[in-house]
C-alpha cells in the first residue's frame, strides 16, 4: 500500500495547509457523486479521505512518521497482529514495560522474567498453563475485523444547528442516511457499524467526521446563532417590525423605538441543539445605517434642538 503522503501527492514534510489543498482537489475529482460507474475512483477517495484525516491529526501523523501505525490507523505489530499486538522495544524484542526487557542476547540485566505478560499480550487473556510445556489450552485471538474507513461529511450550517438528516455516500456507492447528534459541531464523529472495509472477523466499520460549513451571515457562540442585522434610521427611531432571517426561515421582529445601533435582541430557540437537547437562541445585533446624501436628513440634523448635547462615548472615558 503507498504511504500516506503518496496517496495525497505531497511530500513527507508537507505542511497542514499543503495537505488540506491537495486533499480538496483528489476529493473534488474522486467524489464518488461525480465517478458513479467508477469504482475505481470512490475506493480511492475512501484512500486518500482516510490519509487526510491520519495527516491532519497531529497526534496520528506524529505515529505514522515514527512507524508506530500503519495506513489504516492500526497500530504495528513485529507479528502482523495488528490491533491489541505487542509493542516492539529496544533491541528488536518486546518490553513488558517498567520490567526487563527481553531481545537477541537473552534476558536483560541477568533477572528472571514472568512470561505472562508477553503470552496475555500476544494470545488475548491470562493463559492455562498446563502439559509439559506449561501452554496447554491456550486461546487463539479472534480474527480480526476489517479497517475502519473513513469519511468527511460537508454539513450545511443550517442543517447543523437544526440536526436535519444528511445523506453520506460510502465507497462502493451505496448511500446511508444518518441522523447528526445533539451538541454536533465541526469535527463530530459518527461511527456506521459495519460499514467499514471487509476482514476475517466482519467488516470494520465506517468512521463519519463532520464538516460544519461557514455561514455568509450567521456565526455560532456556543449554542447561539449571532446575525448583524441592518436597520434604517427611521425603524430604529420610530420602531418597527422587520424579517429576519433564522436557520429555519424568515420571522418577524420587533425593533422598540429609540434603538440604538449595538442594541442586542433574542430571538428564543433559535440557535444549536446543545447535548442536552435544549436549543440555544439567535442573538439579533442592530445596525442602524445612515443614508450618506440626504438633504432632507441633513437639513434636519442641522436644525434638531438635541443637536451636540450629551457625549455618548463619556462611558470610554473621552
Amino acid at each position: 500500500m503507498a504511504d500516506l503522503y503518496s496517496q495525497l501527492g505531497v511530500a513527507r514534510g508537507a505542511s497542514e495547509a499543503d495537505i488540506k489543498k491537495a486533499y480538496r482537489k483528489l476529493a473534488k475529482e474522486l467524489h464518488p457523486d461525480r465517478n458513479r460507474d467508477n469504482p475505481k475512483a470512490t475506493e480511492r477517495f475512501s484512500k486518500v479521505t482516510q490519509a487526510y484525516d491520519i495527516l491532519t491529526d497531529k497526534d496520528k501523523r506524529a505515529q505514522y512518521d515514527r512507524g508506530e501505525i500503519d495506513e489504516d490507523g492500526n497500530p504495528k505489530s513485529p507479528f502482523g497482529f495488528g490491533r491489541g499486538g505487542p509493542q516492539p522495544g529496544a533491541g528488536g524484542g518486546f518490553r513488558r514495560g517498567p520490567g526487563p526487557d527481553f531481545g537477541q542476547g537473552g534476558f536483560a540485566g541477568g533477572e528472571a522474567a514472568d512470561l505472562s505478560d508477553l503470552f496475555e499480550g500476544l494470545f488475548g487473556g491470562p493463559q492455562r498453563r498446563g502439559g509439559a510445556a506449561g501452554f496447554g489450552g491456550a486461546r487463539r485471538p479472534p480474527p480480526p475485523k476489517g479497517a475502519d474507513a473513513l469519511y468527511r461529511l460537508p454539513v450545511s450550517f443550517e442543517d447543523a444547528a437544526t440536526l436535519a438528516d444528511q445523506r453520506v455516500t460510502l465507497a462502493g456507492g451505496k448511500t446511508v442516511d444518518i441522523k447528526l447528534p445533539k451538541g454536533v459541531e465541526e469535527g463530530t464523529k459518527i461511527r456506521l457499524a459495519g460499514q467499514g472495509q471487509p476482514g476475517p472477523g466482519g467488516n470494520g466499520d465506517a468512521i463519519v467526521t463532520i464538516s460544519v460549513q461557514p455561514h455568509r451571515f450567521f456565526r455560532r457562540e456556543g449554542d447561539d446563532v449571532r446575525l448583524d442585522l441592518p436597520i434604517s434610521l427611521d425603524e430604529a427611531v420610530l420602531g418597527a417590525k422587520v424579517k429576519v432571517p433564522t436557520v429555519e426561515g424568515a420571522v418577524m421582529l420587533s425593533v422598540p423605538k429609540g434603538s440604538s445601533s449595538g442594541k442586542v435582541l433574542r430571538l428564543k430557540g433559535r440557535g444549536f441543539t446543545g447535548r442536552s437537547g435544549a436549543r440555544g437562541d439567535q442573538l439579533v445585533t442592530l445596525l442602524i445605517e445612515v443614508p450618506a446624501d440626504d438633504a432632507a436628513l441633513a437639513g434636519f440634523v442641522e436644525s434638531w434642538p438635541g443637536k451636540g448635547k450629551g457625549n455618548p462615548r463619556a462611558g470610554l472615558g473621552v
